[in-house]
């Protein structure tokens, strides 16, 4: 008998996966609750204390919350002593401060900004603990709740980098996102982003002609980096994000700057992308009347878990288990990405399905939410060593 079997045949567990069900909208009022409170990447203070009094409500032990705002609960097991697993999600969000945040519904859709993204993600770190209390539940291993900071842009996994570096290659990591369930990111992309900045002459653009424009420097730069060739598998993008520069219509540019975003499942890859944007660069440099610089401004590495790994085949059976016959395995930018580049056990998870993330128009479909839930529940107590000696805390 499988793990994930072992733990269904157990009716704590089947009672606590049909918990999920009754307190669905319980567990999607608190997901609103966290939207409503706005969390901009490093302005996550407010959501924080928020998920810090939920933690101490709960009665969790050594409820902290870090120099950086990320928060940690621990769910105590029978074993102190064994390795701990780490269950995380990121408070902040990519919208700025003053952004309406009211919510809208269409059947099972919510419509808000972060309230997929990340919101639900950190209500199912406290509908988890509720879980596991309401049903006695109390695994072999240590189990700490934490919510982290700076996922988002170019808060480059801050809150995540600290986490790792408390708990090290002993912790099991499990990274839970509001959206797409279903969905297993057991491969971390790696991520380099830079910004490139042009000065030259700038002028008047009448009496200065011919003068050297950063602006048009800018445009050659990336028109050369748009015919690079990147492979498809190991999958290598790039993209231009943002433009800035200039004064006026009427001025020759002395300033103009871009920020660039650079992608690769391979770290190999992606090193010999960003040194062929280097050699641009540096032809760009040998040009008279003008300077460009390339600053990095993020730093995400790639990584995998093993083919074989119990947490992947343990994180596809929950899913068949809640309904979710056939998972959908992939790669992404996430919070796993920092462990599962150290080579430890990690895996992103969803927890309902989602839309138009990172748009003001973002929604959360509740239809799956129970079921996503259920998944975490069995790949938690999975992971944490949950057995028969286990079941009741008493």
């Amino acid at each position: 008998m499988s793990v994930i079997q072992h733990l269904t045949s157990q009716p704590t567990v089947q009672q606590a996966l049909q918990w999920f069900h009754r307190e669905q909208n319980t567990a999607v009022d608190l997901a609103i609750q966290i939207q409503q409170i706005p969390a901009p990447t490093f302005a996550e203070g407010v959501r924080a204390n928020f998920v810090q009094r939920q933690f101490q409500q709960l009665g969790l032990g050594n409820v902290t919350q870090d120099e950086l705002c990320n928060v940690y609960g621990r769910y105590p097991s029978q074993n102190p002593s064994l390795p701990p697993v780490i269950i995380s999600a990121h408070t902040d969000t990519v919208f700025p401060a003053g952004t309406n945040l009211n919510i809208r519904r269409e059947g099972n859709r919510i419509y808000g900004p972060g309230l997929a993204d990340n919101s639900a993600g950190v209500a199912g770190l406290i509908v988890l603990v509720q879980a596991l209390q309401a049903h006695g539940l109390r695994p072999q291993r240590d189990i700490w709740l934490v919510a982290n900071i700076a996922e988002e842009g170019l808060g480059d996994l801050k809150g995540m980098r600290a986490v790792v570096e408390r708990f090290g290659r002993t912790g099991t990591y499990l990274v839970l996102e509001g959206g797409s369930f279903g969905h297993l990111v057991h491969r971390a992309i790696g991520v380099n982003r830079f910004r490139i900045e042009v000065r030259a002459q700038g002028g008047h653009s009448w009496a200065d002609f011919g003068q050297t424009s950063a602006i048009h420097v800018l445009g050659r730069l990336i028109t050369a980096i748009a015919d690079l060739s990147v492979p498809q598998n190991p999958k290598t993008t790039y993209n231009v994000g943002k433009i800035e520069g200039g004064t006026s219509i009427n001025t020759i540019a002395e300033t103009a700057s871009f920020l660039l975003d650079v992608r690769s499942e391979s770290n190999q890859e992606l090193a010999l992308l960003v040194q062929k944007m280097r050699q641009i660069v540096a032809v760009a440099n040998s040009v008279p009347h003008q300077q460009v610089q390339m600053n990095k401004i993020g730093d995400r590495p790639a990584g995998a878990l093993t083919a074989d790994s119990p947490l992947l085949d343990w994180a596809t059976k929950a899913l068949r288990v809640v309904e979710c016959p056939r998972p959908e395995y992939g790669a992404s930018s996430t919070d796993a990405n920092i462990p599962l580049s150290l080579g430890y056990e990690a895996i992103c998870i969803g927890l309902s399905h989602s839309g138009n993330v990172h748009r003001l128009d973002e929604y959360f479909d509740t239809t799956h939410f129970p079921r996503g839930l259920g998944q975490l529940l069995l790949l938690a107590l999975a992971t944490a060593g949950f057995n028969e000696q286990g079941i009741r805390n008493n």
